[in-house]
């Protein structure tokens, strides 16, 4: 006997569905995406996108300005450009690799003469995967971090995505090899 699926009738399924001017809690969906993504992307206004490890703070910034996500950049760490004073954050699925949340986020820079360098440090360091020893040190003369406070409503979560899939075309590149088949160590294995 095959399964169906179950049917509402009209009064239920309005009584289900959420209010149109219903409040969304953006905090508790930005920390839950931010919990289930291990790379957040930064979309700077140009387009361009870059990844960075990062680690959520949900008691809020040294700024005061909420919860945040702290992303450290320079010599030895992850590049990223300049970053402006707004950018839009993208949370994926550490699982599958989807799209969980978009967001719009304010920019600001700690360098190591900033007063809430120290805690800052005290929050990336152990989160730091193969950290060497002296990473505070390294850190201290010559990287930036920078702390990434979501605003506002999502541009894209939970159901309300954009249309399109977000791919892109992946252009035909010359081949890598110059004969038909590669040389190997000791040679292919006959059969």
């Amino acid at each position: 006997m095959p399964v169906s699926e179950p049917t509402l009738s009209p009064e239920s399924a309005a009584a289900s569905a959420p209010a149109a001017g219903a409040s969304v809690n953006v905090g508790r969906l930005v920390q839950e995406a931010a919990n289930a993504s291990s790379v957040l992307w930064i979309e700077l206004p140009d387009g361009a996108s870059h990844p960075a490890w990062f680690v959520w703070d949900p008691a809020g910034d040294p700024l005061g300005t909420g919860p945040a996500a702290y992303v450290v950049s320079g010599p030895g760490e992850q590049q990223l450009p300049d970053l402006p004073t707004q950018v839009t954050l993208i949370l994926r699925s550490k699982d599958s690799g989807g799209r969980l949340l978009r967001i719009g986020a304010d920019v600001a820079r700690a360098t190591p003469s900033s007063p809430e360098w120290d805690a800052l440090v005290g929050h990336l360091a152990p989160a730091r995967l193969n950290a060497p020893a002296e990473v505070t040190q390294t850190w201290r003369e010559g990287c930036t971090i920078w702390i990434l406070s979501p605003h506002g409503r999502p541009i894209e979560a939970p159901g309300s995505y954009a249309a399109d899939a977000h791919l892109v075309e992946v252009l035909p590149a010359p081949a890598a090899t110059v004969r038909w088949r590669p040389w190997h160590l000791r040679g292919r294995q006959r059969r």
